[in-house]
């Protein structure tokens, strides 16, 4: 009906979406060859044609090792005229590659974090921190979680002294109470001890604020729910 040539596509080994497919790109004069294949899945066979209709480049991510979303996260990129040979490769997942794509498009060194031994979410930490001009190589280290980096980016976005946790022997929640106490200018270095779990510390932490003799409990092996009695019993007297 439409004058196509429609043995390109009519072959039982294409589903019906993958049909659909190559005879829209017959439509659209592009040059469906580069996708009619059974290695292409229709979704995979949708961005290539969609890059092509652009006149992109297609041949950096028309590859099977890429899924569709993968294709997608670099045909974004070559939209925007970015290098996408940085991402452009099969070990990142779509997530780690959308990571890289955001900071190029912002003009930040993605080279600190453009390594597939980073999680999506710690590439992301690490991007906001270049965004907002923060000093990342405290933190970009791919033993720290993302949410110790996030904790840590918090505290150089406070102008804090992060160097008193940023210290792989504390989890995130330790992490917290010691940029707590920092942000109340307390005397952190009574509690930013491993020994101590994060409810101990947040015991010392509040009794710090309160201006309490911490001394008396500040000890690892009383627990917490202990603490928080001689804490509370500290406040009660203080204020008779």
């Amino acid at each position: 009906i439409d004058n196509l040539d429609v043995s390109i596509y009519a072959k039982t080994e294409f589903n019906s979406e993958q049909m659909e497919e190559i005879r829209e790109g017959l439509e659209a004069n592009v040059d469906v060859s580069i996708y009619a294949k059974t290695e292409f899945d229709w979704q995979q066979m949708i961005e290539i044609r969609l890059g092509l209709e652009e006149n992109l480049d297609v041949s950096v991510y028309a590859k099977k090792e890429f899924n569709w979303q993968q294709m997608l996260e670099i045909r974004f990129g070559l939209e925007n005229n970015l290098d996408v040979s940085i991402y452009a490769k099969p070990e990142y997942s779509t997530e780690q590659m959308k990571e890289i794509r955001l900071g190029l498009e912002k003009n930040l060194d993605v080279s600190i974090y453009a390594n597939s031994k980073y999680s999506w979410e710690q590439m992301q930490e690490i991007r906001e921190g270049l965004k907002d001009n923060l000093n990342v190589s405290i933190y970009a280290n791919p033993d720290f979680n993302w949410k110790q980096m996030w904790i840590i980016k918090g505290g150089l976005e406070d102008n804090l002294d992060v160097s008193i946790y940023a210290k792989l022997e504390f989890d995130n929640l330790q992490m917290e109470q010691i940029r707590l106490g920092l942000i109340d200018n307390l005397d952190v270095s009574v509690y930013a001890k491993v020994v101590f779990s994060e409810l101990q510390m947040k015991e010392i932490r509040l009794g710090l604020k309160d201006n309490l003799d911490v001394s008396i409990y500040a000890n690892p092996d009383i627990y917490w729910r202990q603490m928080k009695e001689i804490r509370e019993e500290l406040l009660k007297e203080s204020t008779l």
